[in-house]
């Protein structure tokens, strides 16, 4: 069974929360970092907490939501190893995977509806890596990450 991470800042905690159940009823283990309601917090947290979960091999994809996406993908990139994308709609989201092999998908709470959103994330979950000449640029990102 995969293993998403998830978090959101209080923007996004709402949404966070739909995701979670979205993701439950597809039959993955969702490891939530937080926030637990919306209450104001700060969104690097949540994000550093979610990668470091990838990092360690807890979970092997991530979601992050805050208002627009965009903290939280500013955050997520930090991370080595981490390819976050922040899409807004099923094509991006389908791309990343393609060609980036994003592991982190990054959502804006303010910016897409809880419909759009969930589609968003079944493109993104069922989407595979191509490899080939994107797996070499993918190759080339880790290299300048110091990771190869």
């Amino acid at each position: 069974m995969q293993s998403i991470a998830v978090g959101s800042d209080h923007a996004g905690y709402p949404l966070k929360e739909k995701i979670k159940e979205f993701l439950l009823s597809k039959g993955y283990r969702v490891l939530d970092f937080g926030a637990q309601s919306t209450d104001s917090t700060d969104y690097p947290l949540f994000a550093r907490e979610v990668c470091l979960s990838l990092q360690r091999g807890e979970a092997q994809k991530g979601i992050l939501v805050c208002g627009t996406g965009i903290g939280m993908s500013v955050v997520a990139n930090k991370f080595k190893g981490i390819r976050a994308a922040l899409c807004l709609n099923e094509y991006m989201a389908r791309m990343s995977r393609k060609h980036n092999d994003a592991n982190v998908l990054c959502l804006g709470s303010r910016v897409v509806g809880q419909e759009l959103a969930l589609s968003i994330v079944e493109a993104w979950l069922s989407t595979d890596f191509e490899g080939g000449r994107h797996g070499e640029r993918v190759e080339l990102i880790k290299r300048m990450e110091g990771m190869v």
